[in-house]
């Protein structure tokens, strides 16, 4: 989506396209450590009240947001954190209402570092929805989509950094295909990259989707042939998994005991490291010690993880949710302990 000018102004709720939150009431319920949070009414009789300070480490469109707000006390803190500089002006749209919510405009990955700038250190609930919202896929100008036409652009924060445009001029073949194979899973990346490699110019998705569908030799049926060529660029430009590393991390030191981590992610390449994260900080079982005669005793952060899928019901309602996945754990009473890492 653009970002709003001087000259063309867009409110906020021009901004709201049409997005579902997937696993809406499960992640709510799960960052608030309860079994199921109570229906949102206007009238707030069924809220939880809930006090503390929680974290929405991708704000998108805000449905987690709002929803995690009705279950909230007058006293709590809700610190919203997004890249995308239109999710941001939706978000200080939000906090203009509702003394609550503190906005940053900045990657979760610099997590400790903006919630210290807030002279915060510990919080009760953390939260983040690791996928592209619909209105980024649905807006042809952001260069997300290989249906609309638009620029390739594909950068979640577009005021820094290079676009998939930009990139594709000066990468080699090898490169290319390397980064389509690692990030996308894509099995014909030598193929595909020495075709995207042969085009005069990259200013259109649906030239560059095109000149994939033809290079691409094995369609899934049901597929774009461009889907994994596609998610493979955008992951690469945003660091994607750099960044849930180390936003992963982070949240050792920063949820306090008793407080509840809770992770939505849509493909393998995610889920598998979160999946690996929480089972290495709640089995304390560390792959490099599993050579070691004596392995160390290492420390416990987090109590046994769930994992949680959509309902048949919101997968019908709502295609996108099929391949989520939702993981929560909650922070044991085990002090961090960075030399263990």
């Amino acid at each position: 989506m653009d970002n709003p000018s001087t000259q063309n102004p867009t409110t906020p709720d021009e901004l709201s396209f049409a997005h579902d939150a997937v696993l809406l009431q499960e992640a709510v319920a799960a960052v608030l450590g309860v079994k199921s949070s109570p229906e949102n009414d206007p009238d707030g009789q069924n809220s939880l009240q809930a006090s503390g300070v929680y974290v929405d480490a991708t704000f998108g469109r805000g449905g987690h947001s709002r929803l995690l707000l009705s279950q909230l006390a007058d006293d709590a803190q809700l610190i919203v954190i997004d890249k995308d500089p239109t999710a941001i002006t939706v978000a200080r749209e939000l906090a203009s209402k509702d003394s609550r919510v503190q906005v940053i405009h900045d990657s979760f990955a610099h997590l400790t570092d903006s919630l210290a700038a807030m002279g915060i250190t510990q919080v009760d609930g953390l939260m983040a929805d690791l996928g592209v919202s619909s209105p980024q896929i649905d807006d042809g100008s952001r260069g997300f989509s290989f249906m609309r036409d638009g620029a390739i652009d594909m950068r979640m924060d577009t005021t820094r950094g290079q676009s998939v445009a930009e990139w594709l001029e000066q990468v080699d073949d090898e490169t290319l295909a390397n980064v389509l194979y690692e990030f996308g899973e894509e099995r014909h990346s030598r193929r595909i990259a020495r075709a995207i490699k042969e085009m005069s110019r990259y200013t259109s998705t649906l030239e560059l989707a095109e000149v994939i569908k033809v290079a691409h030799p094995n369609w899934q049926r049901g597929k774009h042939p461009a889907t994994q060529s596609f998610q493979a660029m955008r992951i690469f430009i945003n660091n994607e998994l750099g960044d849930v590393d180390s936003f992963l991390e982070q949240s050792l030191p920063i949820i306090k005991a008793g407080g509840q981590l809770a992770v939505i992610s849509f493909h393998s390449l995610e889920d598998r490291r979160i999946k690996q994260f929480l089972q290495r900080h709640s089995k304390g079982q560390y792959p490099e010690d599993e050579q070691s005669p004596m392995p160390p005793n290492r420390p416990r952060y987090f109590s046994k993880p769930k994992r949680i899928g959509p309902s048949k019901a919101e997968v019908a309602g709502n295609p996108r949710s099929r391949s989520a996945w939702l993981r929560t754990a909650t922070r044991t009473d085990t002090d961090y302990q960075p030399e263990s890492h």
